[in-house]
């Protein structure tokens, strides 16, 4: 926790850093243009570009000391006309590394105001991988044109990671891969390893493979530096890795690497032929991605948002939800609207019916966000899903008991009503198990229809509580009070 506060006031001052530069930026513009009117235009001109050109040479200077991710997270801080003036001092050898560690929304507008070959220029800097995750936010036209640009290998890699859908391992992995063969010594190993140009950045051990590629262990570095040269691979080697299929799941992979404290692992195809790896950086992304999306989608918007975008795009992003919203409110005040009569002959109603819904809302939503979580985690199935359902009704019958109990208590002490104080405890406990209810099948049947959980469960939880609070509430107290 103390490392991340760390790292983040660093980002801060950096941002502060850059931001001072840019102002300093704005402040000599404006100096060299209220300077003496005995200077000619051209000398102002002149001065104001030497000026700049400093200015613009310390900035770039500090840019270029930035880490990638560093440098995205500055990009994504500034203001649209701010960004635009750093992001054309990130020299070309970066621009690719840069986009692929930015949010999906500003690397959009990024890459419309690049020059075609710019962007061509800047998947030559990339892995196969890397080019794969770039292309997908292209023009169908612009990804030809870069994938022409490349040689063959490296063009068929792409088109490889290419061919795999989104969100499979397979469309995650790095075909850098070190493998050897189980008959040979460490000895040959070590000189194999000293006769490459370079090595993977993220190394923990070597596949271990038959003639034709076929997984049979690997050989984990610590194992290799500790024993003996003449020592075969097969005595060494774990025969039984945690390895994927191309098409398991990123999410699938990373509860595994998760579970068993992984840093990489091997990725095979249905002969069980090692086709690549998968890496714990790589998923720890893919998962915050996710993460950021969800939160996103509870609060309805159905696309990540750039916050310096343009005040009419981000409106439209944001117009679903409200539209949703709107109808679920109209839907509850026409319930509101067939009681007015009772509401009119016994005022406290009015009162008291938003706690009944209030506290409806708040039980469904802790419900479908522990079912959300469960079906994440694939923890729910057909074998347990009667024993959830009923722990989930027993819970909303003791609360709604408990604190049906209490809010009676309350409206008594208030009103001298018995009638109006038991109206109230039932219509507690009967909109609690509704909401219960609804938390569990909301998101239960969003996924079986192959739809996110997440999106649309808080807003439709919080339509089905209000409504049936009100109903009932209103209801009962027009059978039992009036």
């Amino acid at each position: 926790m103390h490392a991340e506060i760390r790292q983040h006031r660093n980002l801060q001052g950096t941002l502060e850093q850059v931001k001072t530069l840019l102002k300093r930026m704005d402040l000599v513009d404006n100096l060299v243009r209220r300077q003496s009117t005995h200077d000619s235009p051209s000398r102002q001109e002149l001065v104001k570009n030497i000026v700049r050109k400093q200015n613009l040479t310390s900035l770039q200077q500090k840019l270029e000391s930035l880490h990638p991710a560093d440098l995205a997270y500055v990009l994504e801080s500034l203001p649209l006309d701010q960004r635009q003036i750093v992001w054309e001092l990130v020299t070309p050898e970066r621009c690719g590394a840069v986009l692929l560690e930015i949010s999906d929304a500003v690397r959009e507008s990024l890459i419309a105001t690049m020059p075609h070959t710019e962007i061509i220029g800047a998947a030559q800097h990339l892995e196969s991988d890397e080019v794969a995750d770039l292309v997908q936010d292209l023009p169908q036209n612009l990804v030809t044109q870069v994938l022409n640009a490349m040689d063959s290998q490296h063009r068929a890699s792409v088109q490889s990671a290419l061919s795999f859908p989104p969100e499979s391992v397979g469309a995650f992995m790095e075909f850098n891969t070190l493998s050897i063969r189980e008959d040979v010594t460490l000895e040959v190993v070590l000189r194999y390893l000293r006769s490459r140009k370079s090595l993977p950045e993220q190394i923990t051990h070597l596949l271990v493979v038959d003639r034709i590629g076929t997984l049979k262990g690997v050989l984990y570095l610590k194992d290799l530096l500790l024993h003996s040269p003449n020592t075969l691979v097969s005595e060494l080697m774990a025969p039984e890795p945690v390895f994927f299929y191309t098409d398991d799941t990123a999410r699938e992979a990373s509860l595994m690497f998760e579970r068993y404290g992984l840093i990489s692992a091997p990725v095979v195809n249905l002969h069980k032929q090692v086709v690549g790896e998968i890496h714990v950086d790589v998923l720890m992304a893919f998962v915050h991605e996710i993460s950021q999306k969800e939160m996103l989608n509870q609060v309805g918007l159905s696309e990540e948002e750039d916050l310096f975008a343009p005040i009419w795009k981000s409106g439209k992003n944001r117009w679903l939800w409200l539209a949703l919203n709107l109808m679920t409110a109209f839907f509850a005040s026409r319930v509101i609207g067939a009681f007015e009569q009772t509401i009119g002959n016994l005022v406290a109603l009015a009162a008291l019916m938003p706690i009944v819904a209030s506290i409806g809302g708040n039980t469904g939503n802790q419900t479908g966000a522990l079912i959300i979580r469960g079906l994440a985690l694939q923890q729910i199935n057909q074998s347990n899903l009667r024993y959830l359902l009923m722990k989930e009704i027993s819970i909303g019958l003791m609360n709604g008991i408990i604190w049906g109990s209490i809010v009676a208590l309350f409206a008594l002490g208030l009103y001298q009503q018995l009638g109006l104080a038991l109206v109230m405890l039932t219509a507690m406990v009967l909109n609690l198990l509704i909401a219960a209810l609804a938390g569990i099948f909301i998101p239960l049947t969003l996924h079986k229809l192959g739809r996110d959980p997440v999106m649309g469960s808080s807003v439709l939880l919080t339509a089905i509580t209000d409504s049936m609070g009100f109903f009932i509430f209103l209801g009962l107290a027009t059978v039992f009070l009036l």
